[in-house]
């Protein structure tokens, strides 16, 4: 098998389900896979320029977040983040952050509340999502979720990354290589992918204050508060944060509060962890934690420890 094509077979599973459901006056969109007895739902946030669909990757249904946690018994919910889909119109009005985190704390609510939830809600997010998903995270409801995956983000840029995107440019304007950074290596992506229309959409002006102060003050204060189980996904081949092990365990020491923290190095996988041939395998290392989260909420503990290291020895400390 070579990673310029996926041997996978297709899923012929129904295909998620578009909904809206509308939060004080704010319409919220998405797409919903559902199994008829969850085990657990899943709610998954995307990154910036895209929508819920980075979660059902297009024309490759094997590598879809959705249709695989529905096949194996995990109601999945990805949500169209503020400023995105049907809330597009209401930018302007989603800037502060609580703002964001209740509207969309209602939508979940809203479109779940007539569906089994079977052990709780786990949080999922990619990229500018974790920003977000940190957020209600660490928010007195964040309490009651199963667990947090975060992948895609860090606290501290490559150093090529930084001249890319804080170099002078127009207002208004992409950074000049940014694609690169996203999409690098285009060996890991089905071609028709990159930076491609099907999964590319402009982002709202809101995306850049949302993550001004991300790195330096918002990801650690935040991270400090959080007290559920907490799974972190480096990509080998992350182009845009720093992913080598001394940093990663950085990033999983400010979980000072969360009763477990896994940090995984994703082999053969680039930023865009869902939209790769890799996907899938990382689907169910996720969907395997969230099997763990849910068998601890039954039992009231962990029996693994309180930090692990996953993705072989690149990974484990003092390598």
């Amino acid at each position: 098998m070579t990673l310029t094509e996926s041997e996978l077979l297709p899923m012929d599973d129904p295909a998620p389900l578009p909904v809206v459901t509308e939060v004080d006056g704010i319409p919220v969109s998405g797409l919903l896979a559902e199994a008829s007895a969850p085990r657990a739902v899943l709610v998954a946030l995307h990154g910036g320029a895209t929508t819920s669909a980075y979660f059902d990757c297009p024309g490759h249904h094997e590598l879809s977040l959705l249709r695989l946690g529905q096949r194996l018994g995990y109601t999945v919910l990805a949500l169209d983040r503020p400023g995105y889909g049907s809330s597009a119109p209401f930018a302007d009005r989603l800037a502060p952050p609580r703002r964001r985190v209740d509207l969309m704390y209602g939508a979940v609510d809203s479109l779940l509340k007539d569906h089994p939830h079977g052990a709780g809600i786990f949080l999922m997010a990619h990229s500018a999502g974790c920003e977000l998903a940190l957020r209600m995270a660490s928010d007195d409801r964040g309490a009651d979720l199963l667990g947090l995956e975060m992948a895609g983000t860090g606290r501290t840029h490559h150093p090529e990354a930084q001249e890319v995107l804080w170099s002078p440019r127009p207002a208004g304007t992409r950074p000049a290589g940014l694609r690169g950074l996203l999409w690098n290596p285009q060996r890991l992506y089905p071609p028709e992918l990159v930076g491609g229309t099907s999964i590319v959409v402009p982002g709202p002006k809101l995306e850049a204050s949302t993550i001004e102060n991300w790195a330096e003050h918002d990801f650690p204060h935040l991270a400090a508060r959080v007290r559920i189980p907490v799974r972190y996904t480096a990509a080998e081949y992350e182009a845009v944060w720093r992913n080598d092990p001394e940093e990663v365990a950085g990033i999983g020491a400010l979980f000072t509060a969360a009763p477990r923290v896994v940090l995984n190095m994703q082999p053969n996988t680039g930023h865009n962890a869902s939209l790769g041939y890799t996907a899938a395998a990382y689907h169910l290392k996720v969907l395997s934690f969230v099997e763990e989260c849910v068998v601890a909420a039954s039992t009231g503990e962990f029996t693994g420890p309180t930090m692990q290291f996953d993705g072989g020895a690149q990974a484990r400390p003092g390598r």
